[in-house]
């Protein structure tokens, strides 16, 4: 892989904080311009759903299975909430972080979506200053809410105020409510890049329509913001690196997050497959190389 020669800084990082936003983007993209996260914000988002049952390794019902995956496999960062990153980052100090700002359950389907802040971009920090490898933060919105407009506000303001620390900020962006006839419309998709380039975020994770040809538009429509593909349900090992490799080779998206397609596998089995995911998404190996790796 080709390392970026210089960092495109946007202009809400003050002159003080460029040097840290620089550092903190060149270390989550490992100098490419990509980035490969392992997601572990499922503990809220679908509860023990993702973590307990059939198809899912026994150790996955340990909270520190995250972690250890997130310590001994290749990752750019491991994104989860503020409390569990407290509860475990003494041991693991030098994971690299992605802090999720706001989360929601999947309980409550009587009214649209919205999730607010849980905690403040000064909480972030002052974890931060006690020796965690904090690089950014993250925030989900849900375009098509009868709510977007609040947390569309409030996304703006935490991507500012993270900025002003030399964070980098991602989005998730989820086109979702009674208003939205079809999550996974590669049209719908685009726009909901477009709102996270708007509202002035660095990357944007969304959902993969499912072709890597159609997903241009979303590549395209995001701009100078980095378009992630989210990860979904556990599904063959070799499907989904296919899927990885086609997103960013045919597409031109700027990486993945990935959760359940990773922790919900056994440890060895989990290190596998980040370092596959990695190889791809990092280090520019091709689809079969991938495959050996996993295999390996």
């Amino acid at each position: 892989m080709k390392k970026l020669k210089n960092v495109k800084v946007p202009l809400t990082v003050p002159s003080y904080a460029k040097k840290e936003y620089i550092n903190n983007y060149l270390e989550l993209t490992k100098g490419t311009g990509r980035v490969m996260i392992f997601a572990g914000d499922q503990k809220i988002e679908h509860m023990n759903d993702d973590f307990f049952g059939e198809g899912i390794a026994e150790e996955d019902a340990n909270p520190e299975h995250l972690f250890n995956i997130a310590s001994l496999g290749k990752i750019c960062a491991f994104a989860t909430q503020l409390g569990l990153i407290a509860r475990y980052g003494e041991d693991y100090s030098k994971i690299p972080y992605i802090v999720k700002i706001n989360s929601k359950t999947h309980l409550v389907k009587t009214r649209d979506p919205i999730s607010r802040a849980l905690v403040t971009i000064e909480d972030v920090i002052d974890l931060k200053e006690r020796g965690l490898n904090i690089l950014g933060v993250g925030y989900t919105i849900y375009p098509g809410s009868e709510y977007e407009h609040i947390m569309f506000r409030e996304a703006s303001k935490i991507i500012l105020e993270a900025h002003k620390h030399g964070l980098i900020a991602i989005l998730w962006s989820y086109p979702r409510g009674k208003n939205v006839k079809d999550e996974k419309d590669p049209h719908l998709i685009a726009g909901a890049a477009g709102i996270a380039l708007c509202l002035g975020a660095d990357f944007v994770k969304v959902n993969y329509p499912g072709d890597p040809y159609k997903f241009k538009e979303a590549v395209l429509a995001a701009g100078r913001c980095g378009v992630l593909c989210a990860g979904g349900s556990k599904i063959d090992e070799e499907k989904f690196l296919k899927q990885i490799w086609e997103q960013i080779n045919i597409s031109g998206a700027k990486g993945n997050a990935t959760g359940r397609n990773i922790h919900q596998r056994p440890l060895e089995e989990a290190i596998k497959m980040c370092n596959a995911i990695y190889a791809i998404t990092i280090e520019g190996k091709s689809l079969e190389e991938a495959i050996k790796i996993l295999r390996g």
